[in-house]
């Protein structure tokens, strides 16, 4: 066997890992991009919410895939060797203890959030509104995660994807939040009352 190879089978696992987490952060981050875009209304083009949540839709659920692969092919990293309780439970792993916990609670909470999508009949419209709000949370904690435990925040593409991307989630995440206070505060403001229509003057 070369050298090549052995570097290979040796590191071939937290390649797979490293790689499928770098895909899952970026899914995530053009998801939820889409997701607060269309929940502020901030494209308002005929025909374009359709695909704009079909697109959200596809990204969230191979967000969710490549977060599995991520997590499955640690397993198989002879170096960290997290075993199943290091990626199932927050805060067992050795490994930047901390930051891999917020990871694999970002991964609960994406699975749980992504897949409430198909339950939202059961749940309700409204209260399956009100909790996908918190899918921002899933791209904080999965930012925080790769940031604090990745291996790749010293590369340049990662700084500047980083900082292309976290001021427009910020800039739509708070729009959504100004827009859903300018609609509660309409819908609670007093209607004016009706005025009778005066009768009409009779002609002498």
């Amino acid at each position: 066997m070369t050298e090549a190879a052995r570097t290979l089978e040796s590191h071939g696992w937290w390649l797979a890992s490293r790689a499928s987490g770098v895909v899952a952060l970026i899914l995530v981050t053009v998801s939820v991009m889409i997701g607060l875009a269309m929940a502020g209304k901030v494209l308002r083009v005929p025909g374009l919410s359709r695909k704009l949540m079909a697109i959200h839709e596809q990204t969230a659920l191979a967000g969710l895939i490549a977060i599995s692969v991520h997590a499955i092919t640690l397993l198989g990293d002879p170096f960290l060797d997290p075993g199943v309780a290091g990626v199932t439970v927050p805060f067992a792993m050795d490994f930047e203890t901390f930051f891999t916990g917020l990871g694999v609670i970002a991964a609960y909470l994406a699975l749980l959030l992504g897949l409430s999508y198909y339950a939202r009949r059961r749940i309700g419209t409204k209260t399956w509104r009100k909790a996908h709000k918190a899918t921002v949370l899933v791209y904080v904690l999965g930012l925080v995660h790769a940031l604090g435990a990745g291996t790749d925040t010293s590369a340049v593409w990662f700084r500047w994807w980083v900082m292309a991307t976290t001021p427009i989630v910020g800039g739509l995440f708070v729009h959504r939040v100004l827009e859903g206070r300018a609609k509660a505060k309409a819908k609670a403001a007093p209607k004016p009352a009706k005025t009778a229509p005066k009768p009409a003057m009779e002609s002498a």
